[in-house]
């Protein structure tokens, strides 16, 4: 069993999710990590690698069993797996990609955090969900995509209640556009450029995944945020200042 604390951390194999890994494994933590595939798993660089997709309810038990078996622990989890795309209501626009970005986006935090919190200690238990700064506006074409982060600070709120009687903290953070692949994609998908997004943010620079990493384990590790529950932080640059 491992004396040091243990961080479980979902979508690890690029982007925030694995800044918030090396982050942690740099402070000491021992660091868990699924993707939907071994082979993405074992990219971020995590102590225990898991491939698990987050929408299946029992791939999560399995996986967080595999953590428990190997370190015997689990004290924080970081909720990050997530997609996007773009789904206009058109009424003839199919219902795939909203399907699958609310199963991946809500229900696989749904599932992961339902399956930690008996492991969770009290007193000391943290989950961090990433949510995003859609969660606090509305874009016509990511109806999906802004719901489905609308819905996971909802989430964040209502658990930080229920939880709060045994002193773990749920709190979430809301990144505006972060240099991540994902991003890299969207641009192309959009045909926009990162120079002409980069206009409408007041500091005129994108967040870096780096940067997303050191507010999720502020969190998660630093005696300074033990009252702080319930809420959503947001790192965007003052877009929605």
């Amino acid at each position: 069993m491992s004396p040091r604390r243990v961080v479980f951390v979902t979508g690890g194999s690029r982007g925030i999710g694995r800044a918030v890994v090396e982050r942690f494994k740099r402070e000491g933590w021992v660091t868990a990590a699924c993707a939907t595939t071994a082979e993405g798993a074992g990219r971020s660089g995590a102590d225990l690698s898991v491939a698990c997709d987050v929408v299946d309810s029992s791939a999560v038990g399995h996986a967080i069993d595999a953590i428990l078996s190997k370190h015997g622990r689990l004290d924080a989890v970081v909720n990050n797996a997530g997609v996007a795309g773009s789904n206009p209501l058109d009424p003839g626009s199919p219902d795939d990609l909203w399907n699958r970005i609310i199963d991946v986006n809500l229900n696989g935090t749904y599932h992961v955090c339902k399956r930690t919190l008996p492991h969770l200690p009290d007193g000391t238990g943290r989950i961090v969900n990433i949510a995003s700064s859609l969660a606090f506006k509305g874009v016509p074409d990511q109806s999906a995509y802004c719901a489905s982060k609308h819905a996971v600070l909802g989430l964040t709120r209502a658990l930080a209640r229920y939880v709060a009687p045994r002193g773990i903290t749920v709190n979430a953070v809301c990144p505006g556009w972060v240099r991540t692949d994902m991003a890299l994609g969207r641009f192309r998908e959009l045909s926009l450029a990162e120079a002409d997004l980069s206009k409408n943010v007041p500091l005129g620079r994108f967040v870096e995944p780096d940067q997303v990493a050191d507010l999720v384990h502020y969190l998660v590790a630093s005696e300074g945020a033990v009252n702080a529950t319930g809420q959503a932080y947001t790192l965007d640059g003052g877009a929605l200042a």
